[in-house]
């Protein structure tokens, strides 16, 4: 009587016919026709290509940007950013939500922008707008200078609340982001900068380098002159006490160097 958890007389006559295979030899049994048949793998790699795809556009298009910090360098010059102004700082610069996709997106509808500032906070990203300089409001007890109200009233009524679009350039010397700004006015792209300088509410931006227009500057200096001689908003006074933001920051600067 055999043992009954050992094996049979027959399985090891099965056994004893087994022979090793060679690894060549299990080759050349694979039966290669399966894997040349479209149908088992063009689905696989339609699926792949899709995945890969749909990541490289949410990271490139529909990742929302929280701050300054997060906007790539290799954006500049290249890229521009759309969302919601949520506050107007002076006259030439303001704060934005980064809305990737707008209403296609959700926003507005499924999403929304956050409306308190204990919500807003770190989540903003600051614009300067490229090519031009409004006038200097009143900061650290300094006086502000002629149409400074003037120019942060008219950028609040045209800016705050709208959905804009900046091309951006680079990040400034105060960590904001200076870009062309673009906003729709009754179905028409303004480009805001522009606007402010037809109406003598902000002169072209003066420095020695590293001055942004976006390849603009002939154009504003075009709508500064016309500003200029028909003697709008700034341009109003006599010339001879004519001071421009950038003559104002110097002044400024040199006298509170002496006082120091």
């Amino acid at each position: 009587m055999p043992w009954p958890f050992s094996r049979s007389d027959s399985s090891k006559d099965k056994g004893s016919e087994r022979r090793p295979i060679s690894w060549a030899d299990s080759l050349n049994g694979t039966d290669w026709q399966h894997f040349k048949d479209p149908r088992n793998w063009v689905p696989t790699v339609l699926v792949t290509t899709t995945v890969l795809v749909s990541l490289q556009i949410y990271r490139s298009y529909l990742r929302r940007i929280p701050g300054v910090s997060y906007v790539k360098p290799s954006f500049f010059h290249k890229r521009s950013i759309f969302g919601q102004v949520t506050s107007v700082g002076d006259g030439d610069n303001f704060h934005m939500f980064h809305t990737p996709g707008g209403r296609l997106a959700g926003w507005g509808w499924l999403r929304n922008v956050p409306k308190k500032k204990v919500d807003l906070k770190n989540k903003t990203i600051p614009i300067r707008i490229a090519g031009i300089d409004a006038p200097e409001g009143a900061h650290f007890g300094r006086q502000a200078q002629p149409f400074a109200t003037d120019a942060l009233a008219w950028l609040s009524d045209y800016l705050l609340g709208k959905r804009i679009r900046a091309k951006i350039y680079k990040r400034d010397q105060y960590d904001r982001i200076v870009a062309t700004v673009f906003v729709r006015r009754f179905f028409i792209r303004k480009d805001v900068g522009f606007e402010m300088l037809k109406r003598g509410l902000a002169t072209t931006y003066e420095a020695k380098s590293g001055a942004e227009y976006g390849g603009l500057e002939a154009k504003y200096k075009a709508a500064e002159a016309k500003a200029k001689a028909q003697k709008l908003g700034m341009w109003g006074g006599k010339p001879e006490f004519f001071e421009s933001p950038r003559d104002y920051k110097t002044r400024v600067n040199a006298e509170g160097k002496i006082e120091a």
